[in-house]
């Protein structure tokens, strides 16, 4: 009978049902105002990629000094990214998610107001100039900041601004994709990894609300169009397997490329701005010959998904991008992991369809279906949030009838690297934002006061 008493939920009192009324309403808040800044934020990235692409195609008509202005201009976009990270907001670098988890788990502050425009700005400059990185790294931070902000200004207890901080970060990764059931997911399964009633609460209300904001100015599609088998046979469940496998070796190489990268740019004692600097000539240069090889990458998700990728290329290609997006993050600017992983993980799926054709051509499913399974089982194997991979691509392509082959290659990629050892991405990153010694040397001596910022305390309060 004891037994059974503890797994009955007490009826709420009227103070504590005032209080998860309060929390849901300005949820409610905070995903309106997270969708339309992150919209917002989605419109002018894309509006710089258009100024870029057509800078860049009337600089071809003045070779040497089209090809000097361009690979000039990246350069400089990248390092005033870089400068204005070291100059207001350090917390702002890289993609902000572990930062976001840091709060979480109460091992940092949360961010000052100063992220928001540092983020918005920085992430225009970077992933508008060409930099591979992703929109969803910004958007998190930037609606975890808003939620953390809000709480504050309302004066909720302790948890309940842990529970807003959450559900706004859950809101900018719905945005960022047009995926609220990922966003609401992400939250629970990566963010605090364990249900909570008040933040599941807060991050189901935040992802709703963000998207119904955001979706008059982005629309109601998808944001791949892609044509899929209606179901895929029970036989093919090997090749998605074996996909998996494949996905896991390469997202433990993934993982370490990334780490490398930022140890190696941590061991050069060149000022930050200047590495950034380096990184945005190089990445200007790819620009000048490949103007589409470079920036988040979505175009190049999108003909892997369609199967517009010539085959003898794409091996070149996948190479190409899964270095660039390490040097990327390296630099120091703003940016995301998701949308460069969603690129290597569709052209790795659509890669083994065209190994299958040649070994199984009478039992292949059609290269889009590996190509969708890729994205999911990658993803898997960097983050290790598999049941937020296999949402996300399900709304980014409405791909429902490919379910179980993403099951099956999500199960083998989330294996590999526990079996090789290999920590999460993100925990990784985490670590690395919580040693002081690296931090001291990333972040510039004048910079080094606005890391002590204000948080709540378990009443709600401010401390200094």
């Amino acid at each position: 009978m004891s037994t059974l008493n503890k797994n009955i939920t007490p009826i709420p009192g009227p103070l504590e049902a005032r209080a998860v009324l309060k929390l849901a309403l300005l949820a409610c808040v905070v995903g309106a105002v997270v969708g339309l800044v992150t919209a917002f934020f989605r419109l002018a990235l894309q509006r710089a990629d258009s100024c870029r692409d057509a800078l860049i195609a009337w600089a071809h008509g003045r070779p040497w000094v089209g090809f000097l202005l361009i690979v000039g201009i990246v350069a400089g976009t990248a390092s005033v990214a870089c400068w204005l990270v070291q100059r207001f907001s350090p917390h702002a670098v890289g993609s902000g998610i572990p930062h976001v988890e840091a709060v979480v788990n109460a091992e940092l502050p949360p961010a000052p107001f100063s992220l928001l425009p540092v983020k918005f700005v920085g992430g225009c400059l970077a992933i508008g100039g060409g930099l591979a990185l992703g929109r969803e790294g910004p958007s998190v931070q930037m609606g975890a900041s808003i939620g953390s902000l809000l709480g504050r200004a309302f004066r909720l207890n302790h948890s309940d601004c842990i529970a807003l901080l959450a559900g706004g970060a859950g809101a900018g990764l719905a945005t960022a994709f047009n995926a609220p059931i990922a966003g609401a997911v992400f939250v629970l399964e990566e963010l605090v990894r364990r249900f909570d009633t008040r933040i599941a609460i807060a991050a189901l209300a935040a992802s709703a609300a963000a998207i119904a904001s955001a979706r008059p100015l982005l629309g109601q599609l998808p944001d791949f169009q892609v044509q899929l088998p209606s179901y895929s046979g029970v036989w093919s469940g090997v090749m998605f397997v074996v996909l998996g496998l494949l996905a896991g070796l390469v997202g433990v190489a993934y993982n370490r490329s990334l780490l490398g990268a930022l140890a190696l740019f941590a061991r050069l004692r060149a000022h930050p701005p200047l590495r950034a600097a380096v990184v945005g000539a190089g990445v200007g240069a790819i620009a000048w010959f490949g103007p589409a090889l470079v920036g988040g990458g979505d175009t190049l998700t999108q003909r892997a998904l369609s199967g517009g990728e010539l085959l003898r290329w794409l091996p070149m290609l996948f190479a190409f991008r899964f270095v660039l997006g390490s040097a990327s993050y390296a630099a120091g600017t703003p940016g995301g992991l998701f949308a460069p992983m969603l690129v290597l993980g569709a052209q790795l799926g659509l890669l083994f369809a065209a190994l299958c054709r040649l070994g199984l051509p009478n039992f292949a499913p059609p290269p889009a279906a590996f190509a969708v399974a890729g994205m999911a089982a990658f993803f898997t194997a960097v983050v290790r949030s598999p049941v937020t991979g296999i949402i996300l691509v399900i709304e980014l392509t409405n791909g429902f009838t490919q379910l179980l082959p993403m099951l099956w290659a999500c199960f083998a990629a989330m294996t590999i690297p526990t079996l090789l050892n290999d920590p999460p991405i993100y925990d990784s990153l985490k670590e690395r934002t919580l040693r002081p010694a690296e931090v001291s040397i990333a972040i510039e001596p004048h910079a080094k006061e606005s890391v002590e910022i204000r948080g709540c305390d378990a009443t709600g309060q401010e401390d200094l």
